[in-house]
């Protein structure tokens, strides 16, 4: 699914398309996705898109006086559409810009969602108790290492818990553990000041380092303008499961831990 780095670039690419822009109209093809389509989103008519921002896995249109509020899910995308593309079963939302771009929402499964707001969107509930983001100098050594101190669980749990930072999921959680040779199922007030130090950089490297290579396409994932992200090519572990460790070449292991797939090298970890 789309995690933080997949987010921001799909924000950077359609910005420029949008913003400054118009929203003639909207065309929903399905009301129903996670949640019902609001009908404000539904009957939208020429509203100005004057900003459009990023908080965690969300993407935000600042309005003039509201907000539009869109998570994609596991399986959504956002393309923008220069000219005539053929309609395809899932895709289920276009906002109609004045410049003759459309900004077309598929999704496969459905799960991702489109809300309306007020201009205040920070405070929507599904924003306000969101912890600080990852590349943020709020997310930094003292903060995480005072947090593992007290939560005293799973490492690589704590890092996909959106309270406490927000954005890194699955795959970077398992690639930033695996580079700062910490085993993901190690419980959290067990790490040292120096390893959670080192630990925090290398999130804040491989969340850069994704982003500048176009996010991880493993599934669904496809960015604006339809291509895949090159990420996948550095992954160290994620998906790896019985393939060679890159630094020690034993074999890669997986489990299967709170219902999500964890990817570890049992000598590089520790």
């Amino acid at each position: 699914m789309p995690e933080l780095p997949e987010i921001e670039i799909i924000k950077n690419i359609i910005s420029p398309y949008l913003k400054g822009y118009n929203i003639n109209y909207s065309i929903v093809r399905n009301k129903k996705l996670k949640y019902l389509i609001p009908k404000e989103i539904i009957n939208i008519n020429n509203q100005k898109i004057i900003n459009i921002k990023r908080r965690g896995r969300y993407i935000i249109f600042l309005l003039q006086n509201n907000s539009i509020i869109v998570h994609l899910g596991m399986t959504g995308n956002l393309l923008i559409i220069k000219k005539y593309k053929k309609i395809l079963k899932n895709d289920h939302i276009d906002l109609i810009i004045n410049n003759n771009i459309i900004l077309r929402y598929s999704d496969i499964r459905k799960f991702g969602f489109w809300i309306w707001s007020d201009k205040n969107y920070k405070k929507n509930k599904f924003l306000n108790k969101l912890g600080p983001e990852p590349l943020n100098n709020k997310f930094n050594s003292t903060y995480l290492y005072q947090i593992t101190q007290i939560k005293k669980i799973p490492i690589k749990v704590l890092l996909m818990m959106n309270e406490i930072v927000v954005g890194i999921g699955n795959i970077y959680s398992n690639e930033s553990l695996f580079i700062s040779k910490i085993l993901p199922y190690r419980k959290s007030n067990t790490l040292t000041f120096i390893e959670i130090d080192i630990l925090v950089k290398n999130i804040k490297h491989i969340l850069y380092i994704s982003i500048k290579n176009g996010g991880t396409s493993i599934c669904n994932y496809i960015d604006p303008y339809g291509k895949k992200g090159n990420f996948s090519k550095f992954l160290f572990v994620y998906g790896r499961n019985n393939k060679l460790c890159k630094i020690c070449k034993t074999k890669i292991f997986k489990m299967i831990h709170r219902n999500r797939s964890t990817f570890f090298c049992s000598i590089c970890q520790i």
